[in-house]
């Protein structure tokens, strides 16, 4: 069986596209020195970076505090408990931002008591009893406002139309099949009822506005996909299931789950080597998902040898199409659409998708304008580890959000801690980028900033504002103390992440069925060794409904008192603390 499907999946790679028809309906039928790759505006500039080292999770032992600092274990217990109470007594009163410093400050308090929570049975209760209802589906209203939200999603454009119908307008069928014989096309296009019925709505305001946005969209990503497809020996009007998927929109989420311009489901995703983990969501990557879309859809032409057939697969799943033509007895979509076997959603779906094959074709013809977005050429580099990119804004002076445009499959403001990841930054910035990043210790790119002097500022004001000392400024920037600044140059702020961010860090993950140690790992991209070390698993095995702690960023915490840490005159690295916000584990 695995030989034969190889081998079916081999014949599939340059699937013979059949010869292009046009049927009425009566008939049938996706220090940083470079070292890099210089290209055209359409290929990415790549540098890599030097390697550096990686974070080193390691997990210190607590430091005892004296006990009339920390009080007694009793003592904890009962201030945790109190200030736990008023926190869920805010949360329920609406009180949200007070309800997030109670909690805050209960989790402070455990984790700076000293005491070893690990080994205490009162303590360990309480410690997981807070962090767990904080994580509770009914507390994500905490999750906003910092480096680690997840980026907000869009609609899914099918998700619009999917499920409707609509009436057929008699006089446009005739216009429509005159229009298709003078179109040029490498997938067939059926005029028919179904069809028209789409082409009507899609002549309506709210049809006309979901037409617009994908074919305004598509500039950007038309010559990519037209490569890809090309490269796995696709019809190239395939584009057009991803403007009717999503409208080119690569934060498009469905209400199924599926994400990305070409709307993958995490498992099949999976299945064809799209990542997803806390930092990255490789279904929101134009060009991994046109690859993994390409392949995927070529898999499923080799199985039926119809492109009606194959859409439909992608849509509702191989599985679902077999038992459709199993119980008919017809590999053909239009019958199967008659004999109602397929779900609502998919048999609306290929009559979607023609119906926007003949309008991008010729969208004069019928009354639709939009004016398509040229693509956006990027440079490409490899941090080689975590950073943030409100960092590498202020080295190539953008706004973050054009980073976030650059790189969706980011799904926070900080890009993963792994060699490999590939980070999109404007044309023609790369030299700035690894020119002013140089300035900073590669193990400060999460928490150090860089800011650019505007007239009137000093030292102590810019400190106010990102909660240093004006001496720790200054020693970074090599200035003599009370220095006047120049406006517009930049300065190093060795500034220390927010007490809401430096939480995150920490974060209470409960496994659920099917997971494993490794993929847990992997997700939060840290080592299984790490995991089991940090939760005191003597082996790999992990049960459904455990609840393991994951250090995202720079390892385990030191639980060492604030005071004490502020002794040091030299700017010291932030001290972890608890995450508030639970990763998104699957759709």
């Amino acid at each position: 069986m695995t030989g034969c499907e190889d081998a079916a999946k081999k014949s599939a790679a340059h699937a013979p596209v059949p010869r292009s028809t046009i049927t009425s309906s009566n008939q049938g039928s996706t220090p940083v020195p470079p070292a890099a790759k210089i290209a055209t505006n359409n290929t990415p500039i790549r540098l890599e970076l030097a390697p550096l080292p990686l974070f080193a999770h390691k997990r210190r032992s607590l430091v005892m505090l004296a006990a009339t600092l920390r009080g007694t274990k009793e003592d904890l217990i009962a201030r945790v408990e109190q200030k736990f109470a008023s926190g869920e007594q805010n949360y329920k009163a609406g009180h949200l931002e007070a309800a997030r410093k109670d909690f805050d400050e209960a989790v402070d308090w455990l984790l700076e008591s000293g005491y070893d929570l690990d080994g205490d049975p009162k303590l360990s209760e309480l410690f997981h009893r807070v962090v767990d209802t904080v994580y509770a589906d009914e507390l994500q209203a905490f999750r906003a406002g910092d480096g680690f939200q997840e980026a907000p999603a869009v609609p899914a454009a099918i998700d619009e139309v999917a499920e409707m119908t609509f009436p057929v307008d008699p006089r446009l069928k005739e216009r429509a099949e005159e229009a298709a014989k003078n179109l040029s096309h490498d997938l067939p296009l059926t005029v028919n009822d179904q069809v028209l019925s789409f082409l009507n709505f899609f002549q309506t305001p709210r049809g006309r506005a979901i037409v617009e946005t994908g074919l305004r969209r598509a500039g950007r990503y038309r010559d990519m996909i037209s490569r890809v497809l090309q490269e796995e020996g696709l019809p190239q009007d395939l584009i057009y299931l991803a403007q009717a998927e999503s409208a080119f929109q690569p934060l498009a989420l469905s209400r199924a789950g599926a994400r990305g311009i070409w709307q993958f489901v995490a498992w099949r995703g999976n299945q064809y080597g799209l990542r997803h983990t806390w930092w990255v969501d490789e279904r929101q990557d134009p060009e991994k998902a046109t690859h993994a879309a390409a392949r995927h859809l070529r898999d499923l032409y080799a199985i039926y040898g119809d492109w009606y057939l194959a859409m439909a697969a992608y849509n509702c799943g191989p599985g679902n199409v077999q038992k459709g033509i199993e119980r008919t007895g017809y590999a053909d979509f239009w019958e199967l659409y008659k004999r109602n076997v397929l779900p609502r959603e998919t048999k609306n779906y290929v009559p979607i998708i023609v119906a926007l094959t003949l309008i991008a074709k010729d969208a004069a013809h019928y009354g639709i304008q939009a004016e398509p977005e040229a693509p956006v050429p990027t440079d490409v580099v490899k941090p080689g580890r975590a950073i943030d990119l409100r960092l590498v804004a202020e080295t190539i002076d953008v706004d973050v959000e054009t980073l976030r445009t650059l790189n969706p499959s980011l799904l926070r403001l900080a890009t993963p801690d792994d060699p490999s990841f590939e980070l999109h930054l404007p044309a023609g910035t790369v030299e700035r980028f690894s020119a002013e990043i140089a300035d900073i210790p590669a193990d400060k790119w999460v928490s150090w900033r860089k800011h650019r002097v505007e007239a009137g500022e000093t030292l102590t004001s810019i400190g106010k504002k990102y909660h240093v000392t004006p001496a720790a400024i200054a020693a970074a920037n090599n200035l003599e103390h009370g220095a006047a600044l120049d406006a517009g140059e930049k300065l190093i702020i060795p500034a220390t992440q927010s007490q809401a961010e430096v939480k995150r860090r920490l974060v209470s993950y409960r496994v659920r069925r099917g997971d494993t140690l490794l993929g847990i790992a992997d997700r939060y991209s840290v080592s299984p060794d790490d995991v089991r070390k940090w939760n005191r698993l003597k082996s790999n095995h992990v049960g459904r409904g455990m609840v393991l702690r994951i250090y995202t960023l720079g390892g385990a915490p030191e639980a060492r008192p604030a005071r004490a840490r502020t002794k040091s005159k030299k700017p010291s690295r932030p001290t972890t603390n608890v995450a508030q916000a639970s990763p998104k584990t699957g759709d």
